[in-house]
């Protein structure tokens, strides 16, 4: 008997408490979010079974967590919390990225750059409620809709709220189809929603050559402090785009991304620990995430209706949700809503350029925020 509550001791039940058993759940209902309803499940379902290997009991009695130096988790985390992730994901991202209708329609990156407003204001936001500068500033960045952002910035400014930013902001991209069309009906009226917009201009292979080496000039000149998001993600466009490296671009878009998802998405939900996750801050950083995201959203809208002003030729503001940088699925909003009061209106490929415009947008601003307070 004395053996037998020796290895009893051992296992997990004897250490099972409540605090583990509810971030068990909460894992398995991102993991159902994923599979059922289909929200983002290539990043929903990783995250999710990370969640629930990172709050199995009697695994830290082991030495086994990702908080334990020298356990496996823990050397997987490091791509984390040393920024190689971000960067390999923004790789990928411009691997398989179009931006020929921002090319085409260059004033559009005016409303990606409106939906970064969402992170300013939830910078001062988690000032008012008491989070010290370096954690407003990666908890603002969620207000962009940029999972590998908000991670990268995270993790040089505040990584004991990582896990917490993380879940935020990647559980808000998964709602996008649920949060944005409340809102964008709310701001627009019907004659607005009905604007048809016609298809943008034929974009030059110069010109898609000439872009990203351009783009990552500019970018890096005005925010040196992102150079390693915007470095990968134009050199991943210049992949796709030159017609002499299908191969890297495939690998970039492909087996490499794939890897990584999976690698950022397992760690990232195993950092969520029950002692160190379920806390004040934890809420606090939810309940700023959905206001970012929110704001973001509405002012991209509302810009987009301002431009239409001094406009001649109008721009649906049903694209204005897709300032932020969720790319696709905001985009993809932007189509489906569209189609419910124009059947002749085709906004997805109009969408992507403020889409594809808040990722440079969230990029930059994360960039700025580091160079200002990374040093």
């Amino acid at each position: 008997m004395s053996e037998f509550l020796n290895f009893f001791e051992t296992t997990g039940f004897f250490h099972i408490n409540p605090s583990y058993a509810l971030m068990i759940l909460i894992g398995m209902v991102l993991i159902y979010l994923g599979i059922a309803k289909k929200f983002e499940p290539l990043l929903l379902v990783p995250i999710g079974f990370g969640i629930i290997i990172g709050n199995m009991p009697g695994v830290s009695q082991q030495g086994q967590t990702i908080y334990d130096q020298g356990s496996v988790m823990y050397y997987l985390y490091q791509g984390v919390e040393r920024g190689y992730y971000p960067p390999l994901i923004f790789l990928g991202i411009g691997a398989m990225t179009d931006f020929s209708t921002l090319i085409a329609n260059p004033k559009l990156i005016l409303i990606g750059a409106a939906a970064q407003a969402g992170i300013f204001i939830t910078f001062i936001g988690s000032l008012l409620l008491g989070f010290n500068v370096m954690e407003a500033a990666s908890i603002g960045i969620i207000g962009g809709a940029d999972g590998p952002t908000s991670i990268y910035i995270s993790s040089k400014l505040a990584p004991h709220l990582l896990g917490a930013i993380a879940i935020a902001a990647y559980s808000y991209m998964a709602l996008v189809p649920v949060i944005q069309p409340p809102i964008m009906k709310l701001l627009t009226t019907k004659k607005e929603r009905q604007i048809h917009m016609k298809t943008p201009r034929l974009v030059s292979q110069r010109e898609k050559i000439l872009f990203p080496i351009i783009g990552f000039i500019v970018t890096t000149l005005i925010a040196p402090g992102g150079v390693a998001l915007f470095a990968m993600l134009f050199f991943g466009n210049l992949l796709k785009e030159c017609g002499v490296t299908e191969r890297l671009a495939d690998t970039a878009r492909n087996a490499l991304m794939n890897i990584v998802t999976i690698l950022l998405g397992v760690t990232v939900g195993a950092k969520t620990q029950a002692d160190v996750f379920l806390n004040w801050s934890s809420v606090k950083i939810f309940f700023l995430g959905a206001i970012a995201f929110c704001i973001a959203t509405a002012m991209g809208v509302l810009f987009t209706k301002f431009m239409n002003l001094f406009l001649k030729e109008k721009i649906n503001p049903l694209i204005g949700n897709a300032g932020v940088s969720a790319v696709p699925n905001s985009a993809r909003v932007s189509q489906v809503e569209g189609q419910k009061y124009n059947k002749r209106n085709f906004l997805l490929m109009h969408a992507m350029a403020p889409n594809v415009a808040g990722v440079i947008g969230s990029a930059v601003a994360a960039g700025v925020m580091l160079g200002i307070l990374g040093n």
